[in-house]
């Protein structure tokens, strides 16, 4: 682009910026002050580079998402104990958000029946625009705070649930929409977004602000902000988890062996657990229908497979309070 031609281009753009009324003049204001959207001038002749010179710089991008993550740890911790709480009593945990930010909602979901045998509707990712917004994008989704509500009561939501409102910007309509009604109802409510101040995190009983900066591309925010996503979301689900008793230390002993892989790995696990011998760990998963943690209390704790299930219901699933009274402490 001449120089001539980039002073005309922008001398346009500031003035349909300025000329804009209504909703659009709105939202352009509203974009403008977000950390996400910001323009980099130190970037603007990157696709000049070599391919390896963007890759370092991308690469040392990304290198910065974990510090913006670790500055939010209280917060994303008090969120998952609150969750932990509603869960251990039967309330889903209920992502919502359009496009990446609902993309990754679903995919941290859908990964929490084989890691931790759970129903499929006890961890749920609502995505604006419904199941075909995860491959086609369904852009005017996102603006419908109408839409989360509806979404949220056909699959009927309770005070029970927590509803996780997923959003970089922090101002999506659906993400925004999905919270205000969750908590109208009564329901634990978390806003995750990327820029402080976000209405997001406002509306929401525990908001979680993870500032990653302008991204490479302007306003690309399936980048740092996608990531940045992700890495809370890995947190919320796996660590709720661990709190509901569905690991033993750091082993996924409620792994559910649907394939030829997880069977393998479920043999893997009794044997990380127990140091049984191959032939008693045939026999344990035998006696347990497979389950990979009755197994380990068979063995762990020498009772039988019927004994092994009572002591998990009567504990919520909790391998290690069931092992204790298998193994009760001296008394002092």
């Amino acid at each position: 682009m001449s120089s001539t031609r980039r002073t005309n281009h922008t001398q346009h753009t500031h003035h349909t910026h300025n000329g804009e009324t209504g909703a659009y003049g709105d939202l352009r204001a509203q974009l403008d002050t977000l950390t996400t959207e910001a323009f980099r001038p130190e970037l603007a002749e990157i696709d000049r580079l070599p391919t390896l010179d963007i890759a370092r710089i991308m690469n040392g991008e990304d290198a910065t998402v974990p510090a913006a993550v670790a500055a939010q740890l209280p917060r994303i911790a008090a969120a998952i104990d609150a969750t932990a709480e509603r869960v251990t009593h039967g309330g889903r945990l209920i992502y919502a958000g359009a496009g990446t930010a609902g993309r990754l909602g679903v995919l941290d979901a859908s990964e929490c029946p084989p890691t931790f045998n759970t129903d499929p509707g006890e961890v749920v990712g609502l995505i604006a625009g419904g199941p075909g917004a995860l491959v086609t994008s369904v852009e005017g989704a996102e603006d419908s705070r109408e839409l989360a509500a509806a979404d949220l009561t056909a699959i009927k939501l309770t005070s029970a649930d927590t509803v996780v409102g997923v959003s970089a910007s922090g101002r999506t309509p659906y993400a925004v929409g999905a919270v205000e009604h969750a908590r109208s109802l009564g329901a634990l409510t978390i806003g995750l977004s990327c820029n402080e101040g976000s209405a997001l995190a406002a509306a929401a009983e525990h908001g979680i602000e993870v500032v990653v900066g302008p991204e490479l591309l302007t306003g690309s925010t399936r980048l740092k902000a996608g990531t940045a996503q992700k890495l809370v979301l890995n947190m919320l689900s796996t660590i709720t988890m661990i709190r509901r008793g569905k690991t033993y230390g750091n082993l996924m002993v409620d792994v559910r062996a649907s394939n030829e892989k997880l069977r393998a790995r479920s043999r893997r696990i009794v044997s990380l657990a127990t140091g049984a011998s191959d032939d008693e760990i045939e026999s344990a998963l035998a006696a347990t229908d497979g389950e990979v943690k009755n197994a380990i209390l068979l063995i762990l704790g020498a009772v039988d497979g019927p004994t092994a299930a009572r002591l998990l219901t009567e504990h919520d699933g909790h391998l290690r309070a069931a092992l204790l009274r298998t193994h009760p402490s001296p008394a002092p």
